[in-house]
């Protein structure tokens, strides 16, 4: 068996690579960008009016005139003829400024009648309630650096300057394999022996969570042949995973066919409970993890290792990490290490009940794993424990 941590390494040496794809801002949102973006036009791209207003040439005595409206102008069009003194074009918000006109005066401050039109003395200044062109971004400028996370302001902000398309750390292409001749589906009747199965459902909504669809899902039985026939039809994938039949058992048929397949064998079982089964192989570039076919087991293992090297391809980083002090005591043998449902406020730590890797119940409840030592035995109130979060608090 390996330890936990010569796993971690092991994994992201073998991950530690990725994609770049040319993708639609419409599908970039959550996205880590893989090149620096630039301006490639000067935002606002002429001046333009702030207000709903009149459009002048400032004037100091601006107040003890009479201005003349001469046109209007709307958002989205523009007028050619420009402005003598005392004369005004009818403006709106987002409209481009007229040629030589140079303020906007909002209309609360205008008595009109006709096309005839004071303004109330109020501070006015030249250039009021303009927006220059260029003043959020001038052409050639660094709007978004490369590792950047894409969101929906960053998303407005490229559709706003003219870029439809960007470069990004490509998501792997993710296959899920569940193996057990004892499983059903969920909403069909139980016959006696068998099990409703569980873990497609987790691991695709945890895959959901970091927006990641899976390409395929295949439910197979305990019979080698069906699941060489899985194995094989999947390894195109960037990452494959298994679940159940990765021990020993007589009917644990994943290693032997993950073998037959050509997959070469990382390591296989690691120094942790949950999930000591766990296996991880490579075939090309594609990843293959073996998980048991517990269901905490599953998830457990998914947080701790299939994450990170998720991650590797989307620069991603999903759950932070934390040191926090335990308000409950726990106990556990020496040469495993625990990865341990538990409940954080963000200040403190609380393990859970029900820590055996085919409990869910306790999962449920859980926004974090807590990290325990191999060779440490016994964990009292106040101790500091390394976690994971997997939900918000």
């Amino acid at each position: 068996m390996v330890t936990v941590n010569a796993a971690k390494i092991l994994i992201n040496e073998y991950a530690s690579h990725s994609n770049v794809s040319d993708i639609y801002i419409n599908d970039a949102n959550g996205h880590i960008l893989a090149e620096d973006l630039y301006a490639i036009i000067d935002t606002p791209p002429f001046d333009s009016s702030a207000m709903d207003g009149y459009a002048i040439i400032y004037n100091d005595e601006y107040y003890k005139k009479n201005w003349t409206v001469i046109g209007e102008v709307q958002a989205g069009a523009s007028v050619n003829s420009a402005l003598q003194t005392n004369e005004a074009f009818r403006i709106f918000t987002g409209a481009k400024i007229p040629a030589v006109a140079n303020t906007v005066v909002v209309q609360e401050k205008v008595n009109r009648q006709g096309n005839i039109f004071t303004i109330e003395k109020h501070i006015l200044e030249k250039g009021s309630n303009v927006r220059p062109q260029g003043s959020q971004l001038k052409k050639g400028e660094l709007i978004l650096t490369k590792n950047s996370k894409l969101n929906a302001a960053c998303i407005s902000l490229l559709a706003n300057i003219g870029i439809s398309k960007v470069k990004v750390y490509s998501k792997p292409k993710i296959s899920i394999i569940v193996t057990g001749k004892e499983l059903i589906q969920p909403g069909t009747p139980l016959p006696d022996g068998m099990i409703y199965e569980s873990n497609s459902f987790a691991l695709k909504a945890a895959l959901n969570e970091l927006q990641i669809q899976p390409s395929t899902i295949t439910i197979t039985d305990d019979i080698k042949e069906d699941i060489i026939e899985a194995i094989q039809s999947n390894l195109m994938q960037d990452i494959v995973i298994l679940t159940g039949g990765v021990s020993v058992g007589d009917y644990d048929f994943v290693a032997a066919s993950l073998e037959q397949c050509g997959v070469k064998e990382i390591f296989h079982k690691v120094k942790q409970k949950p999930g000591k089964p766990f296996y991880f192989g490579i075939k090309n570039k594609t990843l293959i993890f073996g998980l048991p076919g517990n269901p905490a087991a599953v998830l457990t293992c998914f947080y701790e290792y299939i994450v990170p090297a998720i991650e590797t391809y989307t620069k991603h980083i999903y759950y932070k990490t934390d040191n926090l002090p335990l308000i409950n005591s726990y106990t556990k043998k020496t040469g495993l290490t625990h990865f341990v449902k538990a409940k954080t406020d963000g200040k403190t730590v609380e393990i859970l009940n029900s820590q055996e890797s085919y409990l869910l119940n306790s999962f449920a409840y859980a926004n974090c794993i807590v990290e325990l030592p191999e060779e440490e035995e016994i964990f009292e109130e106040g101790n500091i424990v390394k976690l994971k979060m997997i939900a918000h608090i």
